[in-house]
């Protein structure tokens, strides 16, 4: 499979997204949306992916977590070789069309390190703030 998924900024070829949704969508020249992935009921964020309009239209009609995985080259479905499962219960677009919201109930943990979240490296200083 190639380094980029199978589209252009008019989505993948043979997409099965709903044109509706697909007209709606402002991807980067990849083909690509970030997506933000929350815990559905405490908010918690868990960690961003990319999806295109294959792994978008994937993810809505299966309810399983579905990205393109940029260094692999490949679609990848959160928990399939971990265990660390996402059950989609929301996916939202922002006012711009650009970005991607998806709600989950994580099972294990989201992070390819171990971590429950991507986002526990430690937070950065704000000026005035010390490290």
């Amino acid at each position: 499979m190639s380094a980029t998924p199978a589209g252009n900024s008019d989505g993948p070829v043979g997409s099965a997204l709903d044109p509706t949704i697909a007209a709606r969508l402002t991807r980067t020249s990849d083909g690509l949306l970030p997506a933000i992935v929350q815990q559905y009921d405490t908010g918690e964020v868990l960690m961003l992916a990319w999806m295109d309009d294959e792994a978008l239209h994937r993810t809505l009609t299966t309810r399983e977590a579905t990205y393109w995985s940029r260094s692999r080259g490949e679609y990848w479905v959160k928990g399939a070789t971990s265990g660390n499962v996402q059950r989609v219960r929301s996916v939202s677009l922002d006012c711009d069309g650009d970005t991607l919201l998806v709600g989950v109930d994580q099972t294990g943990n989201a992070c390819h390190t171990g971590d429950r979240t991507c986002f526990d490296a430690g937070r950065l200083p704000l000026d005035g703030e010390s490290a």
